[in-house]
């Protein structure tokens, strides 16, 4: 049910559909079903106000709730990732790597709302990495811009959905209880659905078993 309200949260039935069937067939995940949206960060106790150094810094020291709240998988790997690129030096927020996507996620952090230009800044980044730091044996380098609110709009013409790119907001508070409780249903229902659907065994005498 992790995974299924995981991806309930941002995806059409069809896409959860398919990616759901690969990993019962394959074992083989995606980063639909990795990553969340949104991600609840209400352990950082930030302040009301705060910058980006600030939402850093209490990552890096809250660093095992943000794993956890990540998902399975993440190790972390760097804090302020410095790229090298002509004569300029760009620096990428946070680093980390998935076992099971066998694959480098590069994290950057923004206050406001997306904007199309993160897209570029990220595409940057996962250039250099695949370039400079993916091992022969890993998969491209995956990005997930966390912003405080998205521009739905953007996104879709953007198509982030479909790229190496994800886009995702962070809570930094718990969401309605109401919310909570539709989430929940909707992953429940959508769990008994796949129940129903799924075919029944067959017993030694040859008859679906009850």
């Amino acid at each position: 049910m992790l995974f299924e309200r995981t991806a309930i949260a941002k995806r059409p039935d069809a896409v959860v559909q398919e990616a759901l069937a690969a990993l019962g067939e394959s074992g083989r995940m995606t980063p639909d079903l990795i990553f969340r949206d949104p991600y609840v960060l209400d352990f950082l106790g930030l302040p009301a106000s705060f910058g980006e150094r600030e939402l850093e810094a209490a990552i890096l020291r809250e660093l095992e709730g943000f794993l956890l709240e990540l998902g399975q998988g993440f190790s972390f790997i760097a804090r302020q990732k410095r790229m090298s690129i002509g004569a300029e030096d760009y620096y990428l927020d946070l680093l980390f790597f998935h076992r099971s996507l066998r694959a480098l996620v590069a994290v950057e952090l923004k206050l406001g709302r997306f904007d199309a230009r993160d897209k570029g800044q990220m595409e940057l980044y996962l250039r250099w990495l695949d370039k400079h730091e993916r091992q022969p044996h890993e998969n491209p380098p995956l990005g997930l811009i966390l912003c405080a609110d998205k521009n739905e709009e953007q996104i879709e013409l953007l198509q982030l959905s479909e790229g190496s790119i994800r886009v995702a907001s962070y809570l930094t508070e718990l969401p309605p209880r109401a919310l909570l409780e539709k989430k929940l249903l909707e992953a429940i229902a959508h769990a008994r659905a796949e129940i129903g659907a799924a075919p029944r065994p067959i017993t030694s005498g040859g008859e679906p078993s009850t």
